[in-house]
């Protein structure tokens, strides 16, 4: 037993010794540099496409800005319904580098919950690629600047085996 207890002090001194990981934060920044074609205030429109025959129609804004001297973008998104002005949906992003993992990563609140996932940044630098996963749920999302500096953004769900649907398509302009 006290050769156990020996071993055991010896790796937690062993562990305590080592220096803790420390981030890179130049590379962090360099890397969050590559999401600036998101930053400022865009408006436009949504479509949520609920069941077949049922689409809500959106007046959007979305506003992008960096935070913590550029490790963190937040993107706020608020729809309210075209027909009375009520506020439909809203979401809140945050956006950061993990330069140990070489990925980006957003955590992102809805309606009262909140989900983790990667981000792809697109080959050309326009645009960024995500998913979530809830139970059975799956979404897929696109988000691209156009040839026309439209902000676009479409997402697809799909519900246990059933075969994947549109279920949003925003574009918005920047102001």
């Amino acid at each position: 037993m006290h050769k156990w207890l020996l071993g055991f002090a010896m790796l937690v001194a062993y562990c305590m010794a080592q220096r803790p990981l420390v981030p890179d934060l130049e590379a962090q920044r360099l890397a969050m540099k590559k999401l600036s074609f998101l930053t400022g205030r865009w408006s436009g429109e949504a479509r949520i496409f609920r069941r077949p025959g049922e689409t809500v129609e959106l007046s959007q804004t979305e506003e992008a800005q960096y935070k913590l001297d550029g490790l963190v973008l937040m993107i706020e998104g608020v729809g309210r319904n075209k027909s009375d002005g009520k506020i439909a949906l809203q979401a809140l992003g945050l956006i950061s580098f993990d330069d140990t993992l070489g990925k980006y990563r957003m955590r992102a609140f809805n309606d009262g919950r909140f989900m983790e996932t990667d981000l792809i940044l697109a080959e050309d630098g326009n645009g960024l690629r995500w998913g979530f996963s809830v139970g059975e749920v799956r979404t897929s999302s696109v988000l691209h600047l156009n040839e026309n500096r439209e902000w676009t953004e479409h997402t697809e769900i799909r519900v246990g085996s059933q075969p994947a649907r549109k279920f949003m398509e925003l574009r918005d302009l920047l102001h």
